[in-house]
């Protein structure tokens, strides 16, 4: 009887043992600055906008834009097998970049995304245009929700 007690303790502290470290394991994370109020006073003004009702003549439209560089493995990657993790190479073989405007009208369900070759004013204006045209053909107003950051 001792024996098998002693034999569920062991399990019992395998089980709930922590997780080795593993430093060159990284997770990204957004580290929050301090919150000012001119901080909270955006953010509850950004929230009200999504709480607006779903209207045609005022489309609420989020939008943002992504850079992707595009690359190619140098070497074939390794599977992942049973007990190990899949193993890519480092090395890799760059082909350019591109952009991927993508627009959504979140209390509609509809979205738009257009890939360019470039991010430039010129680009990102065209796109806003085509959410204009396309997307909200006949608004009074469109509030465009963005973090226009780098354009």
């Amino acid at each position: 009887m001792l024996t098998v007690s002693l034999m569920l303790r062991w399990v019992m502290f395998k089980k709930n043992e922590p997780q080795r470290l593993k430093p060159w394991k990284v997770r990204g994370w957004v580290i929050a600055a301090e919150r000012s109020g001119e901080f909270i006073a955006n953010m509850e003004q950004i929230l009200d906008v999504y709480q607006r009702p779903c209207s045609e003549e005022f489309p609420v439209v989020c939008m943002d834009e992504l850079p992707k560089q595009l690359i190619e493995d140098a070497r074939i990657p390794v599977p992942m097998k049973l007990g190990q993790e899949a193993r890519v190479d480092y090395e890799y073989i760059r082909h350019g970049f591109a952009n991927i405007f993508m627009a959504s009208e979140p209390l509609k369900g509809r979205h738009l995304v257009e890939v360019t070759e470039l991010k430039t004013k010129k680009e990102w204006a065209k796109f806003v245009k085509r959410i204009s045209d396309k997307f909200c053909p006949n608004p009074q107003k469109i509030t465009l929700v963005m973090d226009n950051f780098r354009t």
